[in-house]
């Protein structure tokens, strides 16, 4: 039942992104296109290349849907996903990380042993149960997902409501709710509300007492988190992962009532296949690499809501407002002269406005700068960024260093960089 939800949802990703524009504003219209650094050379396709490659998307989400060629199916879902992940992070959210985990997972499980064209067509295939770490596996990521979602809700730009406030005033136009998100009593509610419910949901779903209340409880707020911040597929992934929690003769009732119940085998650790302890080990390295990529920001120096260092790929979900502004004085050493040059036509504004704030972004568009006053002849050259940047209701603080070159700054992976700065939110 997750593979057939899973399966819709992938492809309504795919061609939603086509239908809403994602697409050319993402990967088409720019000219310059912010990479993973380190992976500059994947690009996105030229011309109407892309509008294809998320058409191709969308059918390889039909074939998960339906069981049709599974295996290959997810398989190439999930390379084309990680890679339109990784060329692109102007737009980066962390539930787009959440389904490359997904896929991975479920390119993993033999999801399409029952109620697929596979099944149908090859018995080989043909399974009416399935191993409980199959379901498991699910659940752990969920409940690393949830964890630290909650964990990094207790800061004070979350706790003293800023964030919800600032984004709720951007939606008081909205029809019928627009005036009650300005309440002050709702805002509080979302705000305590948000902590407990990520804290809670998964040990609710997993207690069979309060399985079917948390059901009711997650269906309201994913709907609400929709309707008011629209996030695309994410609440409805979550939707879909309930089934994931209930017991096997609940589903089987509800969705699959001609599918024969299964009598189930028993058998020891010493029956064990050595392939499934090679999975049980793989799998428990991969949980704790999961467990240990959210904290790695505190290796850092500096406040991971400003640096950035540490904040992708660690379930920091919805938890801040930045925005600010940002120019870039180059001189030439060469010929002694110096000018300012502002983001220009290259990138789109959605680009621009996660340009300001985000200080690897910022030494990326750097780059590009040096390279393309290099093809006209200046060789010599040294770049610096001028940024003033506001976090949540702070004051207006510079996020780079005003003195340092960034045209000859090396970028680290895995330690701080003393030019971008961490200033005392006031």
């Amino acid at each position: 039942m997750f593979r057939i939800f899973f399966g819709l949802l992938i492809f309504a990703e795919s061609i939603g992104a086509i239908l809403t524009g994602w697409v050319r504003e993402t990967f088409v219209e720019p000219e310059f296109t912010f990479t993973v650094i380190g992976l500059e050379w994947l690009q996105p396709l030229p011309g109407p290349g892309m509008y294809f490659y998320f058409g191709l998307m969308g059918l390889c989400g039909l074939g998960v849907m339906l069981g049709y060629q599974y295996r290959f199916s997810i398989g190439l879902f999930t390379i084309l996903w990680s890679m339109t992940y990784v060329m692109q992070k102007s737009h980066y959210n962390n539930h787009y990380y959440l389904l490359i985990l997904l896929c991975l997972f479920m390119w993993f499980v033999p999801a399409h042993g029952y109620a697929s064209f596979d099944a149908k067509n090859k018995n080989s295939v043909v399974s009416l149960t399935c191993s409980r770490w199959c379901i498991s596996i699910f659940k752990i990521l969920l409940w690393i997902v949830f964890t630290y979602a909650a964990i990094a809700k207790l800061y004070p730009g979350w706790l003293q409501g800023d964030f919800i406030e600032l984004i709720f005033r951007s939606k008081a136009s909205y029809p019928i709710i627009g005036e009650l998100l300005q309440k002050e009593w709702l805002q509080k509610i979302v705000v305590y509300g948000g902590i407990f419910f990520d804290l809670l949901i998964v040990y609710f779903l997993l207690w069979k007492r309060t399985r079917i209340a948390a059901f009711v409880v997650g269906l309201f707020f994913h709907l609400f988190n929709s309707a008011v911040f629209q996030i695309g597929i994410f609440p409805y992934l979550m939707i879909g992962a309930a089934v994931l929690f209930f017991e096997p003769e609940t589903i089987r009732k509800l969705f699959l009532k001609k599918k024969p119940i299964p009598q189930p085998v028993p058998f020891t650790r010493d029956q064990l296949p050595v392939r499934k302890q090679v999975v049980f080990y793989g799998m428990m390295l991969f949980f704790i690499v999961q467990i240990l990529l959210p904290v790695r920001h505190h290796r850092f120096r500096g406040d991971v809501a400003w640096t950035e260092e540490g904040h992708r790929l660690s379930w920091r979900m919805m938890l801040r407002s930045k925005s600010g502004n940002i120019n870039f004085e180059i001189v030439d050493v060469t010929n002694d002269s110096t000018w300012n040059v502002k983001p220009g036509p290259e990138i789109t504004r959605a680009q621009k406005a996660a340009l300001a704030s985000k200080p690897d972004m910022i030494w990326q568009y750097s780059q590009y700068l040096k390279k393309k006053y290099q093809k006209k002849g200046l060789t010599d050259l040294k770049i610096y960024a001028k940024t003033n940047v506001r976090l949540n209701k702070s004051k207006y603080h510079p996020i780079i260093d005003r003195n340092q070159d960034l045209a000859s700054t090396k970028w680290q992976r895995f330690k701080h960089s003393d030019w971008i700065l961490s200033p005392i939110e006031e």
